[in-house]
């Protein structure tokens, strides 16, 4: 069997942006790359959305940007502005062909189904794959959206709805979301935060049907596309290996309170590249202690308060809108996340919830 320098265990956002990482930085002249991937063909699946804070590689893979957004919530509404850090949403089909375009020009690399055709002895891997199943009976952000269009212009395509809470909660925080495209077409997507194992809360397609009708009162429109994902709010476990790495969510490039991802994995990539000579002996790169910190108390107060959830969330977006980006994106520096935290409503469930294990 066939021996590589690297091998990339997954081939999907994680595997193939530090692929495009080190092929663009002639890493890989020299040195072989198996990507191990068992999907048949790549297409479209799926919409990565963010609040650009930093400068990433697929600028040509954006669908759109938006500098307005919304927050809607039983207690009240309010429009915020962004000139700093755009919202953007990226077209996964549009990146796996920019990336996937480029790596088949370079013949050190090689896709392969199953890892098992390929000798793994000697090589360096990076692992974008949970060890072990993945508990069901914590915290998920899992959803599913819809992309519609319709023969009038009726949306704003200005400006997107990040959260509207004014649907059914079900004793669990969701809400509703809406990126407009263009003024006839947009994703509408519902999102959960609740365990995983409850199956009630996943009839998907008729709270979307439901959302679109008598909430957007849209009553014909044409479906292009769906999809829909499952965030695990959680680290994964992992056992560490001096020929291993971690990378996307089985890393804990998730940020966990949010659910973004894609921005986390940019970064990720960059640092191995930068340490790809060393790469046994670089540290291990996280999103930040302080981040975990925080975030472990957010989830603790959503899990035991999911109904004070909505409230909460708008009380924070009336902080500094770029303070609140930032830390939503783990940017902010320690006077924005004393900002954040002097927003909150009830504090003292929130101090309650750092004492809880």
């Amino acid at each position: 069997m066939k021996k590589f320098d690297y091998i990339i265990v997954g081939g999907g956002c994680a595997g193939l942006s530090l692929a495009y990482e080190l092929e663009i930085n002639n890493k890989l002249n020299s040195k072989t790359l198996a990507i191990i991937e068992p999907r048949a063909e790549y297409k479209r699946d799926k919409t990565w959305s963010f609040w650009k804070v930093i400068n990433h590689n697929f600028d040509d893979c954006i669908i759109k940007n938006w500098n307005n957004f919304s927050i809607n919530s039983p207690s009240g509404s309010q429009e915020l502005k962004t000139e700093s850090f755009p919202y953007q949403s990226i077209d996964s089909g549009l990146y796996y062909r920019k990336i996937n375009t480029l790596l088949s020009k370079n013949k050190n690399i090689q896709f392969f189904k199953n890892i098992n055709e390929i000798d793994t002895n000697n090589s360096f891997i990076f692992n974008s794959v949970p060890e072990s199943a993945l508990d069901k009976t914590k915290l998920w952000q899992h959803f599913q959206g819809v992309e519609i269009e319709v023969e009038k212009d009726i949306f704003d395509d200005e400006i997107i709805n990040l959260m509207d809470f004014n649907c059914d909660q079900r004793n669990s925080v969701h809400f509703f979301y809406t990126l407009p495209f263009t003024k006839n077409k947009a994703l509408i997507e519902t999102t959960w935060l609740s365990r995983f194992d409850d199956d009630k809360l996943k009839d998907y397609d008729s709270q979307i049907e439901k959302y679109i009708e008598e909430t957007l009162g849209i009553q014909k429109y044409k479906i292009n596309f769906k999809e829909r994902g499952a965030i695990p709010l959680f680290y994964p476990s992992s056992t560490k290996k001096l020929n291993k790495i971690n990378i996307g969510s089985a890393g804990g490039m998730t940020r966990l309170s949010t659910g973004y991802t894609f921005l986390n994995i940019q970064e990720h990539s960059k640092y191995i590249r930068e340490n790809i000579d060393n790469i046994i002996g670089a540290k291990n790169y996280t999103i930040g202690k302080k981040y975990e910190f925080l975030d472990n108390i957010f989830l603790r107060v959503l899990e035991k308060y999911p109904e004070r959830m909505p409230n909460i969330y708008l009380k924070m977006f009336k902080s500094k809108t770029s303070a609140v980006i930032k830390f939503l994106s783990n940017k902010s520096n320690i006077l924005e996340d004393i900002l954040i935290i002097l927003k909150m409503p009830q504090k003292w469930i929130f101090v309650k919830a750092i004492f809880k294990k």
